[in-house]
């Protein structure tokens, strides 16, 4: 849709949004034109669009600034030099989230000998999860409000400090509260290190930041289960939290010591924080995802406690929209949703978050269920993806600054979904590299598909909006996962239960964890049993790779029909102080 005619959506403020497609009447030279502010250049008000990378429009009857308010955006952090300590933090900050939940599943075993808690050991990861998902909107208003470096700083901070209660835990209940401390942390670390990713660099060099950023998280997939493992094995369990006490005090010492934000306009009025709107977010969250993750495992769907849960996340849904529509500063604000281009790309990476699951929780039992491959064979099955996803990431600007950064991610997400619909086809029971070679190609799809939208959703906003953009999406993806986890977990113990009740023999488990034990041991099932049990396994698995393609066509729909053809870039003038007090200009390509 290429929104010909819209008009622009308006802000909380009143002003204009410049979320709207190029003005039609421009001509093909019109740039932008110049007008002090802050730092010494700026964008001028309501100027012309001219045509961006592969027709995406900039500044299209746009005001320049944070939220289009006349101001220039605050210039560049950084001279290219000083951005590589920078970097480094950034690179550092996000492994200290990224490793995180790998590190410490290859450790379950010693962790609950240790301390106990067989029971309630997913909470591990689930309260981890919950605590980064519903405190991202509240970081990048944050961000947005006070600056990046001390929302950045608190998360460090706040992450070791969970590292070293985590370490102390004496029992399973106080390791699960102190992984959520770390989770709070973690929230801040994932926004916040996103949106200065953002900032450091213009349009045109943005994928080389985030191509160093997604290598971070695929090293982190690779290296997490490995380093835990060994410290599990050699040394002590506890050693898996501390570790993250020197990245995190040299990531914190590169923060303090070179990230230098500009000076900006001081405002008006002092900035308020729409607490009582952050809590809401907060509650409604932590609800939500407990149905989701708990429900189908520690109770039925249907029972009391599911049912409960959903009703109150309800309720608290729609006082959480009361309470925002009538803040001054709210935490999720209206025109997150009101805007085509942030809305779209919301919904498009909330179903990149849930076809996720299918790879990254289905596959590994698929690898060792299925075909016989120990954990870490099987976790190679899986890390190939990692290799082609940072690849296709880092070369998707020849891509985008050709053909736009929708049509970009409308074929890598088309690539996607047929490469999703291909696995149930693999024979059975197949050799590794048939799936290996389809998640090298998945990897490379989505490489594609994410980067594109998350660069180009950034670079139509001003710096004063960009924290707030960029946590909305990590959140709509946070979500996804959580859905796609509890979805996707029913579809394959239901295709079990079906398979398992006509089976020719007795005795059999009833859900996907417990075939994965008895496959273990294969010893103990006649040769009929255990390939019975394998081929259910297969069918279970791809009927998730089939709702996985669901999802992906969810998001190919999403930027069909929501997106606008051409994503409205607004150019960011800007003068970057250098470590000798010169200026260097920092300008985003028109």
């Amino acid at each position: 849709m290429s929104g010909t005619d819209d008009k622009s959506d308006v802000g909380a403020d009143g002003t204009r949004a410049g979320d709207t497609a190029a003005d039609t009447h421009a001509k093909p030279d019109a740039g932008a034109g110049s007008a002090p502010g802050v730092g010494g250049t700026g964008t001028g008000a309501g100027a012309k669009a001219a045509p961006g990378p592969g027709g995406d429009s900039t500044g299209a009857d746009a005001k320049a600034g944070p939220g289009g308010d006349g101001t220039a955006a605050p210039p560049a952090l950084t001279t290219p030099r000083g951005r590589r300590p920078v970097v480094a933090a950034l690179m550092l900050g996000m492994a200290l989230a990224a490793i995180d939940g790998t590190i410490v599943s290859t450790a379950v075993p010693q962790i609950v000998g240790d301390l106990g808690g067989l029971a309630v050991f997913s909470w591990l990861f689930s309260g981890y999860l919950l605590a980064v998902t519903v405190t991202l909107p509240l970081y990048g208003k944050l961000s947005d409000t006070f600056g990046r470096k001390p929302v950045l700083i608190a998360g460090i901070i706040l992450f070791l400090i969970g590292s070293v209660l985590c370490a102390a835990a004496w029992n399973m209940a106080a390791l699960i509260a102190f992984r959520i401390v770390q989770g709070l942390g973690g929230g801040a670390l994932q926004g916040t290190v996103q949106t200065i990713a953002a900032d450091l660099y213009p349009l045109k060099e943005r994928p080389r930041i985030q191509a160093k950023l997604s290598t971070v998280w695929a090293t982190s997939a690779v290296a997490g289960p490995v380093v835990g493992g060994l410290l599990a094995g050699y040394a002590d369990w506890r050693w898996i939290f501390l570790i993250n006490l020197p990245v995190g005090a040299v990531a914190l010492w590169l923060v303090v010591r070179h990230l230098h934000e500009p000076s900006r306009p001081r405002p008006a009025a002092r900035p308020r924080v729409d607490w009582a709107g952050a809590l809401a977010v907060f509650a409604t969250g932590v609800l939500l995802l407990t149905a989701l993750v708990q429900g189908g495992v520690a109770w039925p769907w249907l029972s009391t406690p599911s049912l409960g849960l959903f009703g109150a996340s309800a309720v608290l849904a729609a006082l959480t929209v009361v309470i925002e529509r009538r803040a001054a500063e709210p935490i999720i604000p209206g025109w997150v949703w009101r805007r085509r281009t942030i809305a779209s790309v919301n919904l498009a990476l909330g179903a990149l978050g849930l076809l996720m699951v299918a790879p990254t929780v289905f596959l590994p039992t698929y690898a060792q269920s299925v075909l016989g491959l120990g954990p870490i064979a099987a976790g190679f099955v899986l890390s190939v993806m990692t290799l082609s996803w940072p690849v296709t990431a880092a070369l998707s600007d020849r891509v985008y600054n050709r053909i736009g950064f929708r049509l970009t991610a409308i074929i890598g997400i088309g690539a996607a979904l047929l490469i999703l619909l291909a696995f149930p086809l693999l024979p059975y029971p197949g050799e590794p590299w048939h799936p290996a070679v389809l998640m090298l190609l998945l990897g490379a799809a989505l490489g594609l598909f994410q980067l594109p939208l998350i660069v180009g959703v950034q670079s139509t906003v001003g710096w004063a909006e960009r924290g707030t953009t960029t946590a909305s999406v990590l959140f709509c993806r946070q979500v996804g996962q959580s859905i796609g986890a509890a979805v996707f977990g029913a579809v394959a113990n239901g295709v079990l239960a079906a398979r398992l009740l006509d089976a020719p023999v007795t005795g059999l488990p009833d859900d996907l964890d417990g075939v994965a034990r008895a496959l273990e041991d294969p010893g103990a099932l006649s040769a009929a049993a255990t390939d019975y049990l394998r081929r259910a396994v297969d069918s279970a698995v791809d009927h998730v790779y089939i709702g996985a393609a669901g999802a992906a066509a969810l998001a190919l729909l999403a930027l069909i029909t929501l997106a606008p053809r051409r994503f409205p870039v607004i150019t960011e003038t800007a003068v970057a102080p250098t470590a000798t007090g010169a200026a260097d200009r920092q300008d985003s390509p028109p």
